[in-house]
């Protein structure tokens, strides 16, 4: 449809500009420059839309096929044909749960009938309608055949040869991401530890859902910004800066050795709330910061600076890429959101404080404290008009935790209450998450009750991959180089996967040994399938330049039942990304490549790839297609890894 739109614009262009070089003929005598302009700015548009149609038509030929949606497309234009008058008819299509019912199914012959009766008066069974619907399938490539089940259940049947060739295009092509429209500019912010505290297990989550999730807009061909929103700025630097400068006294000229930040922060707030003495000199060192007094920036970003040293080391073992832009990135803005609030007639004053109330939400937001001061509110409405205004973002995301909801919800509302955005042309949301429990259910702690360092956890898992590789005798038969790339992809691959392949919504069950078991859906048993896969044609003497090969001569043949259900799950990888970038639900690829895993097991069960003499062992023949079939499963389960921030490695 978008080709058709463009070709018909570009048709219409070329017939304006040849309008505009006969414009003397007519009788009309505009200047010749204003001629010229007009003929040169059509001239760029068409020149535009013809190099961008060849870029879609070359993106498109590559990308992967949504096979979902084009069924979706295919029976949208036959209720279309079947029911011209009907407005928004019901479409519903989804993969059958079992082969007796066809590929997939269409079951919007129900809802339809539901629609007649309500709106029209009209009884008319839902077995009619799908038959209705059915005769109106317009040619195309996909479809063998349908069938109509039970009350109106339309079944599908795919093409085999339609199947086949969309496995060959992704042998030849590499996994290529779906076709989803014009490119967008995404902003995800997540992580966000606060200055001079450790990153414990809460900051986990955030962390490695908001990478994730930046991993797979990335994928599809968006223009991803990824944020941390430290808390980097506020009173309690008050009370820092004045430890530090009790403690370290030549700190301007001596950087001072700050090695346990945690406990300078505890010593700082005890002092705070037992000396008044050193509490007056608190907040003036506050008031100094926020003057921009070089000595107390300095002091500010010694802090910092002992922090991101800290933040870095578990980013780097967690491979996570962003970018810092804390609180104090946003203090300049703060006074002229206050100043627009104002304007616009938002503002009321309450004891002193200036307060929004937002409509549908009973807590006002407090963009100023009595004594002038600015508060997490001011600072989160400058974050979000910055990444609006000034970044264009078309997407955000606030990978934050669900305790956070009321407040970030309200903030989106005073967003567009004042006009800085469109829900319905920017998208902006809060992909909330639940806690980490402990195996006792109660919110994760150590022994002593104290929150659980991030650091700490992490050696921790690294130990245990290290005791599990060394319990199946994996150091006997790898390198000491390739043991320890096992240890690192099994220890964080596995933390990452237990995270992630729980809905986000709920909370969930911190548990070493559930997670490193290598059997069930757990990133120990995807990680040794993955590697058992790859070995597969390795141990058959097939190398990647003949599998390339194979790729483009051989046709895939899909004859066996086990051949085929692999074949089609295979090629669903494109409708699960598409249902996350709606729902940011990341479970669902996780339970897709666990059962893509599954599928493939019972393939390689039932269909021979590499047939041996049983007595020496001899290689007798090798069944290429269903090599092919094995390398596509790893391509696709290599391509879920990368987007769940997981490393596979090619021997475990």
């Amino acid at each position: 449809a978008q080709f058709a739109f463009q070709e018909n614009e570009i048709k219409l262009l070329t017939a304006e500009i040849e309008r505009l070089k006969n414009f003397g003929g007519l009788g009309v005598s505009p200047s010749l420059e204003g001629l010229r302009d007009e003929n040169a700015k059509l001239k760029y548009r068409l020149n535009f839309l013809k190099k961008s149609l060849q870029e879609e038509r070359s993106k498109s030929v590559k990308s992967m096929i949504n096979i979902n949606s084009c069924l979706q497309e295919i029976f949208g234009a036959a209720i279309q044909a079947a029911y011209p008058d009907l407005e928004n008819p019901p479409l519903v299509v989804t993969p059958s749960q079992q082969p007796k019912f066809g590929d997939y199914q269409c079951n919007s012959a129900m809802g339809i009938s539901q629609i007649l009766l309500k709106t029209r008066e009209q009884k008319v069974i839902p077995r009619e309608i799908a038959e209705k619907i059915a005769k109106n399938i317009p040619a195309n490539e996909c479809i063998e055949k349908v069938e109509i089940a039970g009350p109106g259940f339309i079944n599908v049947h795919l093409r085999k040869d339609f199947v086949s060739k969309q496995l060959s295009s992704l042998l030849i092509n590499g996994v290529q991401p779906p076709a989803i429209g014009k490119r967008k500019k995404v902003v995800v912010d997540f992580s966000s530890p606060n200055i001079a505290k450790e990153m414990h297990v809460g900051h986990l989550r955030s962390t490695i859902i908001g990478e994730s999730m930046s991993r797979l807009f990335e994928f599809v061909g968006y223009d991803v910004l990824r944020l941390n929103h430290l808390g980097d700025w506020g009173t309690q630097f008050g009370m820092l800066i004045a430890h530090l400068q009790d403690k370290f006294p030549d700190y301007l000229t001596v950087s001072p050795p700050i090695g346990d930040l945690q406990a300078f922060y505890k010593e700082s707030k005890r002092r705070f709330d037992t000396e008044e003495e050193f509490k007056k000199r608190a907040y003036q060192c506050v008031v100094l910061l926020q003057s921009k007094n070089p000595d107390f920036i300095k002091a500010w970003n010694l802090i910092c600076d002992v922090s991101r040293k800290e933040f870095q080391k578990i980013y780097n073992c967690l491979d996570i890429t962003i970018t810092e832009r804390g609180e104090s990135f946003y203090h300049e803005m703060m006074k002229d959101i206050v100043k627009e609030f104002e304007d616009k007639g938002f503002v009321q004053v309450d004891d002193g404080r200036k307060v929004v109330f937002v409509p549908g939400f009973p807590v006002p937001l407090t963009i100023m404290k009595s004594d002038g001061g600015y508060t997490y509110d001011t600072s989160d409405l400058a974050a979000l008009k910055h990444r609006l205004c000034e970044e264009k973002g078309d997407i955000l995301i606030y990978v934050v935790d669900s305790g956070q909801s009321v407040h970030l919800q309200t903030v989106f509302a005073a967003g567009q209450m004042i006009g800085w955005y469109d829900p319905k042309v920017t998208r902006v949301a809060h992909a909330a998450f639940g806690v980490v429990l402990g195996e006792d259910k109660k919110k994760f702690k150590t022994r002593s009750g104290d929150t659980v360092r991030l650091i700490d956890l992490l050696e921790e898992g690294l130990k245990r991959a290290m005791d599990k590789l060394k319990d199946k005798e994996r150091d006997k038969v790898l390198t000491p180089e390739e043991l320890k790339a096992a240890q690192t992809s099994v220890a964080f691959g596995c933390i990452k996967y237990a995270d992630l392949s729980h809905n986000r919504l709920n909370d969930y069950v911190f548990s070493f040994d559930k997670m490193l078991d290598d059997r069930g859906n757990t990133a120990a048993y995807l990680l040794y399938a993955f590697t058992r896969i790859r070995a597969i044609a390795r141990l058959a003497n097939i190398d990647e330049q003949m599998l390339r090969k194979a790729a483009r001569e051989e046709v895939l043949v899909l004859d066996h039942e086990k051949e085929w259900k692999l074949g089609k799950c295979i090629l669903r990888f494109p409708e699960i990304l598409q249902k996350i970038l709606e729902d940011l639900l990341l479970h669902t690829l996780c339970d897709y490549l666990y059962e893509l895993a599954t599928t493939f097991t019972e393939f390689y069960d039932s269909c021979y790839c590499v047939e041996k003499d049983r007595q020496t062992g001899q290689i007798v023949k090798v069944n290429m297609w269903r090599l092919l079939l094995c390398e596509a499963t790893a391509t696709i389960m290599a391509k879920g890894f990368d987007i769940l921030g997981i490393k596979p490695v090619q021997r475990m």
